[in-house]
């Protein structure tokens, strides 16, 4: 079984194209980086509102599109993107996945995976700050 980390992408980002790890600057987003590489897991990946699963070292550029403010057909529609990307990388039933990434990021993901944890699951992102931060 391999551990897979999971973050959702962030609002904030510089404003030219850069590495996914490099792209968002959002105080969450750096330290759910942080926490996710004290893992040691096998596999990081970012949930990407506008381009699905990414690797942390693909290139990217700035964009403005948030799962916050899409219908829930749409939601789907880029959840069956992020699992036909995330079977192709790892084994939905047989990996452990990590989420840092609010519940839009997650809950159409969730029903196809079989072994998973939400260590910051229903924290404020003040106190989510202060837990990747311990």
């Amino acid at each position: 079984m391999r551990t897979i980390v999971l973050i959702s992408c962030a609002k904030n980002k510089q404003s030219h194209k850069a590495k996914a790890k490099d792209l968002y600057i959002s105080p969450l987003f750096r330290k759910s980086l942080a926490y996710a590489q004290k893992l040691k897991p096998d596999m990081i990946y970012i949930l990407s509102a506008k381009y699905g699963l990414l690797d942390l070292d693909t290139e990217i550029e700035d964009y403005n599109v948030t799962l916050k403010i899409m219908q829930s057909d749409e939601i789907k529609s880029w959840a069956k993107k992020v699992l036909e990307q995330l079977a192709a990388k790892t084994n939905l039933k047989q990996d452990h996945f990590v989420f840092l990434a609010p519940v839009e990021y997650r809950k159409y993901l969730l029903p196809h995976i079989l072994s998973f944890e939400i260590p910051m699951e229903g924290m404020t992102i003040g106190k989510q700050l202060q837990y990747l931060s311990e």
